[in-house]
């Protein structure tokens, strides 16, 4: 089974920014609105499929160690997009249901059809907020909310944040989010924007093997 690990912002708090501490061959990013990054490198393994068929497929057919949906939110709002205007009455609800499957189906898939134990497949969701003020993963209407859970469906849910122009990601809740992360794996609530020291204090914590950068790799 692979893991997933739900990262969650706002717009322009730093979510794609954090990949760039990765290498260039160290990840597969699969980008569903097919966005520029926001920083000059580029990974040689890329897609934009919003298929999540597909994107399992892919997780299992490549040897690396980390994936990246950037943004799975839209795998929602394309399938919403495409349909809602042939939708009326129940066939209206039942296209919510849809989406909520097919979220739920994402995160599932992950869990149980990724055949590699050691694969980290990050899920990016832009972030919304809620009638109570708690700030949680930005989804289409509230049938999914009020069906799935999707941060009860895992156990890494970190949320990226920008203050006075510094990007950082929080590691546990302060009451007013979702944020959560197992006890003792992150040393302070707040960390470095930086999604390469994320994946590596991961795997240090269940004990698996770090991927060498190349430079580490030439000095073998």
């Amino acid at each position: 089974m692979g893991l997933p690990v739900l990262i969650y912002g706002k717009s322009g708090s730093g979510k794609s920014r954090s990949l760039k501490f990765f290498d260039e061959d160290e990840i597969v990013l699969l980008n569903t609105e097919k966005k520029e990054l926001p920083f000059r490198k580029r990974f040689k393994k890329t897609g934009s499929s919003d298929d999540i068929g597909k994107i399992i497929t892919t997780i299992n057919q490549n040897p690396e160690k980390v994936f990246v949906i950037d943004d799975a939110g839209y795998i929602m709002t394309h399938l919403f997009m495409a349909n809602h205007r042939n939708k009326k009455g129940n066939a209206s609800f039942e296209m919510y249901d849809d989406i909520a499957d097919a979220m739920y189906g994402l995160v599932k898939m992950v869990k149980n059809e990724v055949k590699d134990p050691e694969k980290i497949v990050y899920i990016i969701f832009h972030e919304d907020t809620d009638d109570f003020g708690v700030s949680r993963l930005r989804t289409i209407g509230k049938q999914l909310d009020r069906k799935v859970c999707l941060e009860g469906m895992v156990t890494i849910c970190i949320r990226c944040m920008s203050e006075n122009g510094n990007h950082f990601f929080r590691t546990v809740t302060d009451g007013s989010d979702i944020t959560k992360t197992p006890e003792e794996m992150f040393e302070e609530p707040e960390i470095e924007n930086n999604l390469k020291l994320v994946d590596d204090t991961i795997r240090d914590f269940y004990g698996w093997k770090k991927y060498k950068s190349m430079e580490e790799k030439k000095n073998d």
